[in-house]
């Protein structure tokens, strides 16, 4: 019987990322698959900090192969025969059923917040049939044993004296003893089964469900005359981000790969799917098509690639997330909303803490750190679902939507710049879930936008802005940026007391950073 330290189930991004950590630290591991690379999967947008944690990955484990999957400009550098999407910040498109989409002069309907300046250094979309090919091979080359089209079963254990696994392929059936067994195989995966942990729902958060595939023939928004800005010039082209199309009961998201493909799907709130009828596939998009004439323009021409994949229930968590000899990573353990590209934070934070915990500690006694994963693994989940639920109840009027989605880009930024400055202020957990001011002030705000009660406009944007004060480095909230918002050092400058520092430091780190190079800065220092 072949014996391992540690036996991974799936090969997707983050189960081929933790493998690589733990075969730099000396640890032999086994990859389980029960399908086959290349394969469809969904999950696609990064941000900065997904970036930034890639980078911190790299740089710790010597990975040079994770690199150029950090910005736009590498992966055409280093990576051009992956498919990748361009990805310049997020953009957010206001509809009203049975009315075509017409931009306003304020920009009252449409919210873009830029993530970088430049195309080189943006973020991306991953086409994940070849992001996760071209992982799975690099942990390959690594040292890690790989099985795919394999199913597994649990024959004993898990305990912390070791498991054994019965692995079932076409070829052969063999037995393997493993000393730690990681989950990597998404929502409802293979621990879920086997141990028939329950799925908790999120308190106070709405049941959705989505529909989604990918399609060739997707025109952009920005050249269709309905999506066209009546004045000014946008921080970025609308379709060069997450395109988001928002509605009451739910949203759309339109990701474009430079392969001719582009990733599209609906989420939204059991009601709203009710009406499509959301479980017929291609009936219920053609149905969402016609309820919103601008986005069914964009989709005239559209041939999907796959058949339409639709879950009923969107959200998950799982009851119990780690037990002896064994843990989840956080995409097998919770999840809550492709909105606002959470996931992949999620997962690699989580990944970070499970390769010191099972680097450091495998072969002693580590449930109480395997507790404390699990603990944060929740909060940060819980507060995810928090913060997106109360986005869908603001859905329905735009500026209230607006107005709190600048609790994620404060938190956001705020994180990003600190990460990218060693002796900067930081916040501990995902969206500045440990900084209380920031943490009272959207507990408070999603309170009021699920009450269903009226809500003064001007007295929640006050709100918001308070609440995000401390953290609000980047200029948000701003209603003079008539809902644009561009990336401006001079906003980093004028907050740099913020982060720790005087605006004549933070001048002089902007002015030798890597990163800002390119972006001006007219504040004079003082």
């Amino acid at each position: 019987m072949i014996t391992y330290d540690v036996a991974i189930i799936g090969s997707g991004f983050g189960g081929s990322i933790l493998a690589m950590t733990l075969v730099r630290q000396g640890l032999r591991v086994v990859m389980i698959e029960r399908g086959r690379h290349p394969r469809f999967a969904i999950g696609e947008s990064t941000s900065p900090l997904t970036n930034l944690l890639i980078e911190e990955i790299s740089d710790r484990f010597d990975l040079p192969e994770l690199m150029p999957l950090t910005t736009y400009g590498e992966w055409q550098h280093r990576l051009s025969d992956l498919s990748v999407g361009l990805k310049r910040g997020f953009t957010y498109f206001h509809h009203e059923a049975g009315q075509s989409y017409r931009a306003r002069a304020d920009h009252s309907n449409q919210l873009m917040v830029a993530a970088n300046p430049f195309d080189n250094v943006a973020d991306t979309h991953w086409y994940r049939a070849d992001v996760d090919h071209y992982l799975q091979k690099c942990a390959v080359k690594r040292g890690v044993e790989y099985y795919d089209l394999t199913d597994v079963k649990i024959v004993d254990g898990p305990t912390f004296e070791g498991t054994t696994l019965e692995l079932r392929s076409l070829k052969a059936t063999a037995q393997v003893r493993t000393r730690f067994v990681v989950d990597a195989s998404g929502p409802h995966g293979f621990l879920s089964r086997s141990m028939s942990i329950k799925d908790i729902p999120f308190q106070d958060y709405p049941e959705t469900s989505t529909l989604y595939n990918h399609f060739r023939n997707v025109v952009r928004c920005d050249n269709l005359s309905d999506f066209k800005p009546m004045s000014g010039t946008p921080p970025y082209p609308a379709d060069d981000a997450a395109l988001h199309h928002i509605f009451d009961g739910g949203w759309m998201w339109v990701l474009k790969f430079n392969n001719g493909i582009t990733s599209a799907g609906v989420a939204c709130e059991s009601s709203f799917a009710a009406e499509l009828g959301l479980e017929e596939g291609e009936p219920a998009w053609k149905r969402l098509m016609e309820r919103f004439p601008s986005v069914a323009k964009q989709f005239a021409n559209a041939v999907p690639v796959e058949n339409f994949k639709y879950s009923k229930k969107l959200s998950y968590q799982a009851e119990q997330l780690v037990g002896d000899g064994w843990a989840m990573l956080p995409s097998a353990a919770a999840f809550v909303d492709p909105l606002f590209s959470t996931g992949f934070p999620l997962t690699l934070l989580g990944l970070q803490r499970l390769t010191k915990i099972i680097g450091e500690f495998l072969g002693s006694s580590i449930r109480t750190e395997l507790d404390e994963y699990a603990s944060i693994l929740q909060k940060e989940s819980r507060w995810v679902a928090e913060f997106v639920g109360g986005c869908y109840a603001a859905f329905k009027n735009f500026t209230l939507f607006e107005d709190f989605s600048m609790f994620y880009f404060a938190a956001a930024s705020f994180s990003e710049v600190s990460r990218r400055i060693p002796e900067a202020h930081r916040v501990g957990r995902f969206m500045a879930a440990d900084h209380m001011h920031f943490a009272n002030g959207l507990t408070e705000c999603a309170r009021l936008l699920k009450s269903g009660i009226k809500i003064d406009l001007k007295e929640f944007n006050e709100l918001v802005g308070n609440s995000i004060r401390p953290l609000n480095v980047a200029g948000l909230n701003d209603v003079n940026k008539l809902g644009w918002y561009g990336v401006n050092l001079d906003d980093v400058v004028l907050n740099a007391e913020k982060l720790g520092f005087s605006r004549n430091q933070m001048i002089g780190i902007l002015e030798s950073a890597p990163w800002a190079a390119g972006c001006p800065i007219s504040v004079l220092a003082n």
